[in-house]
């Protein structure tokens, strides 16, 4: 837990804040999400190789590598957020978060109880949502009066992650056996619907987090507090939805929670549109934290069990793709979108996006229950 909440922290200090540098320094809508966008790219293309570098070296290893290569070059930003040094220590730093995004979630699940899974990747998700509370509106603070400190702190933040990381146990995924192809091959279609509801999800956190701030730069400590309360909200998604896939059944959670996920958006998309209260602001942040928090848990849960422990690094890497994928398209679709029909189309086709997701895990959980009472 102190781990991830090092590595998300450095994560989340520069999340919204290298964005908004690139935009401030002349930056279309479209590059700034390409900042997000490429960062993802190399997180997606790094999980791939995670599982075959866990086997050879280890979680310990991989993490603090994972850690060193998000945070150090995070200090380069401090010389230039132009578009070509902007997107080249974005990759790079990408590179690092896919290490840790894959290894911290296996690790979690080797060393929990089965019985306990859905709690334990709650409370791992709960140090990263509360890490990710204080540090995204911090970043966008400090930025505006000490961009340079901002990008300094980005770079010494994940490297605490090396404290919690000493402290680990030594530990490699379980070996796979000779005949655990065969159950793969069986239950592989139940991975999809897991990690296409968390794409869908994290391209509207990736559109949120990327644009938001660029929308309503005059209100910026308004968006710093609103990011905050989305973070808080995904403490109590995170961990409820884990309460109750461990007494209630994996997959219970999470139509609903995207259907958090969307109307939260849809009024994101709402208070965007004209001179809106800030209250506005923090109710859709309540409703897509708790949505949000609640679909990566229960997704998360639902891959693992699918998988089993023999594949739950490779489980770990596809539920990140999906995870990090939709954060980086959500980013740059979104810019796109905002780029030619503004802030409110933009938002509105995230919203749009995650409620037909809804309906497709809904519809995907009916046929599971009558195969089953067949």
């Amino acid at each position: 837990m102190v781990m991830g909440a090092a590595a998300f922290g450095g994560f989340g200090l520069l999340l919204p804040v290298v964005p908004l540098a690139i935009s401030e320094n002349g930056g279309s809508d479209a590059l700034a999400g390409a900042s997000t966008a490429i960062f993802m790219a190399t997180t997606v293309a790094t999980q791939l190789l995670v599982p075959r570098l866990l086997r050879r070296f280890g979680h310990r290893l991989v993490l603090a590598a994972g850690c060193a290569l998000l945070g150090l070059p995070a200090i380069v930003f401090a010389v230039s957020v132009a578009a070509g040094p902007a997107l080249a220590i974005s990759a790079v730093r990408g590179v690092g978060f896919g290490m840790l995004t894959v290894a911290g979630a296996a690790l979690v699940a080797e060393l929990a109880p089965a019985a306990q899974l859905g709690r334990a990747t709650g409370a791992q998700g709960i140090a990263i949502a509360f890490s990710q509370m204080v540090t995204l509106p911090v970043g966008l603070a400090v930025f505006s009066v000490a961009p340079t400190l901002v990008y300094v702190l980005g770079a010494l933040v994940p490297m605490m992650g090396l404290i919690g990381i000493a402290f680990l146990p030594r530990i490699r995924p379980v070996p796979q056996s000779r005949g655990s192809h065969a159950g793969i091959r069986t239950s592989r279609a139940q991975f999809v619907i897991p990690c296409l509801a968390i794409a869908a999800a994290s391209a509207s956190f990736g559109g949120l987090t990327t644009l938001l701030p660029i929308a309503e730069s005059e209100r910026a400590s308004l968006i710093g507090i609103a990011l905050s309360v989305v973070s808080g909200a995904m403490l109590v998604g995170r961990y409820g939805a884990g309460w109750i896939a461990d007494r209630i059944g994996i997959g219970r959670s999470l139509a609903p929670a995207l259907v958090g996920v969307a109307v939260g958006v849809a009024v994101f998309a709402f208070a965007v549109s004209g001179s809106t209260p800030g209250a506005v602001f923090l109710i859709a942040a309540v409703v897509f934290g708790v949505g949000y928090g609640a679909t990566q848990n229960d997704s998360l849960v639902m891959v693992f069990n699918a998988a089993g422990p023999e594949r739950y690094s490779q489980a770990s890497a596809a539920w990140n793709i999906g995870f990090d994928a939709g954060t980086g398209a959500g980013a740059m679709a979104l810019g796109l979108i905002v780029g030619t029909a503004g802030y409110t189309a933009g938002f509105g086709m995230a919203a749009t996006v995650a409620a037909i997701m809804a309906v497709a895990v809904a519809i995907s959980a009916r046929r599971a229950t009558d195969r089953l009472a067949a």
